[in-house]
């Protein structure tokens, strides 16, 4: 293919006509090394028509002389020696944002998330304008990353309305671009010290609108993912700004039906926050205790693996102010009829801290989770559940047989009383059934309290 150019700098970049004007200019070889600067900006010029790809056949010449521009351009910046001067980046970003930044038009269908579906499984969006998209990404990154871009010079391009509109990038239903964008925007971050602040904030704003307003957004998995390399890198002790962020963007993504979609890149971006600042461990299990899910299993298995991640990285005074709720809800875990969320929450047993944990402080915990530990022993449906509740319950009679069998005490007697309740609650049920029988029998009214009606049971 031959090296290509444009005449005709006035054409309007529209792909629903002809560009005759579309012809070829010399290649960066080919000209003196006094040219090349000015050769580029002519290529960067014409690399800001945008064609239209939703009809295959159109403008083919045009779109192969483009594409191998666009390349032609990521090889001149990646080998690129001097400082690129302010009417260079200027035309670099005219360029960039002329082909990515476009409005983001979603397939017409209902919100592709269902809770518990493999995500794997949802056919993926794929943008048919990606032969060009993709090699402008690649441009831009190479362009942010490269050492002749001077942050300083090039800030006054990237600035805070280009980010804003990058970050929007991020709701691509297209995977291929999010990935690009993920890369590029952390690199942004690491180069462009003075726009770090923005960018967390403007993040921020997106979880905000995600989470308070539509549960409707492509790109939360990767925003999230650069952001667990962001709150590695925070100085100590963590800012009070960073804490806010955690209390009220991080935790509150445990709420929307979507979780499944970037827990993964979640629970890093939680544990990274209680392995930098112990503290935070009671701020964030009592938040999960909030947010723990009620009907949905499978996200309540995803809450806990990423509770024994926070214990993992929890130290004993924070874990004893928390201690008590805690072991409320992993009871109730523990005797769950969905054997998934009963033998994940016997599980936490298998880790060493832990366990550890647990039997410092046994004399709290086992009262509360005695119960159920008991009731899975006697009658729970699952063989591996049985199993391992058989274990962990021999572990607290070899460590403390008088705890237990206190415990075991004060079941018995809690079950008892129970029973007791229940006969006397059946007992005045069938009392009540036999007087309305009687009355009835004998032709007389029934009164029934509050009710227009007289005749008929009570009860």
């Amino acid at each position: 293919m031959a090296d290509v150019g444009w005449k005709g700098a006035n054409l309007k970049p529209n792909g629903n006509h002809v560009l005759s004007s579309y012809e070829a200019l010399p290649a960066f070889k080919d000209v003196p090394a006094s040219e090349k600067q000015n050769l580029f900006l002519k290529k960067l010029n014409l690399c800001c028509v945008v064609f239209d790809f939703t009809d295959p056949t159109k403008n083919l010449k045009e779109k192969e002389i483009k594409r191998q521009t666009l390349l032609e351009l990521v090889e001149y910046v990646t080998s690129a020696n001097g400082k690129f001067s302010d009417a260079v980046l200027q035309e670099i970003v005219k360029m960039v944002s002329a082909n990515l930044f476009r409005s983001l038009t979603p397939q017409p269908r209902e919100n592709k998330v269902v809770e518990g579906l493999d995500l794997e499984e949802e056919e993926t969006s794929m943008d048919p304008a990606w032969p060009h998209l993709q090699i402008v990404h690649e441009f831009l990154l190479r362009f942010v990353a490269s050492p002749e871009t001077d942050a300083k010079l090039a800030k006054r391009y990237i600035d805070q309305s280009f980010l804003i509109k990058l970050l929007d990038l991020f709701d691509s239903e297209d995977p291929r671009e999010r990935e690009y964008l993920k890369t590029i925007l952390h690199r942004s971050y690491g180069k462009f010290m003075v726009h770090r602040p923005f960018i967390r904030k403007a993040t921020n704003n997106i979880f905000f609108h995600f989470i308070f307003e539509t549960e409707k957004h492509n790109g939360i998995a990767e925003l999230l993912e650069i952001l667990g390399s962001i709150i590695n890198g925070f100085a100590l002790p963590l800012k009070e700004e960073h804490k806010v962020f955690l209390v009220r963007a991080l935790i509150p993504l445990h709420k929307p039906k979507c979780l499944a979609m970037y827990h993964q890149q979640l629970s890093y971006c939680i544990t990274q926050f209680v392995e930098k600042d112990c503290k935070l461990a009671d701020t964030v299990i009592r938040a999960l205790l909030k947010y723990w899910p009620i009907t949905n299993s499978s996200k309540e298995v995803m809450f806990l693996n990423e509770l024994e991640e926070v214990l993992e990285a929890t130290q004993p005074p924070e874990f004893q102010r928390c201690m008590v709720p805690l072991f409320r809800q992993i009871a109730r875990c523990l005797n769950s009829l969905h054997f998934q969320v009963a033998e994940r929450a016997l599980f936490l047993w298998n880790n060493d801290h832990i366990e550890n944990l647990i039997v410092q402080n046994r004399k709290v915990i086992l009262p509360i989770i005695f119960p159920a530990l008991e009731r899975n022993a006697r009658n729970h449906w699952n063989q591996a559940v049985h199993s391992l509740t058989l274990n962990v319950r021999k572990l607290f009679y070899d460590l403390d047989p008088e705890l237990c069998k206190e415990c075991l005490l004060k079941f018995q007697e809690d079950e008892s009383k129970e029973q007791e309740i229940e006969v006397r609650r059946e007992t005045t049920w069938k009392r009540l059934e036999e007087l309305a029988e009687k009355k009835a029998s004998g032709g007389e009214s029934v009164y029934i309290p509050h009710k227009a009606n007289s005749n008929g049971s009570s009860g």
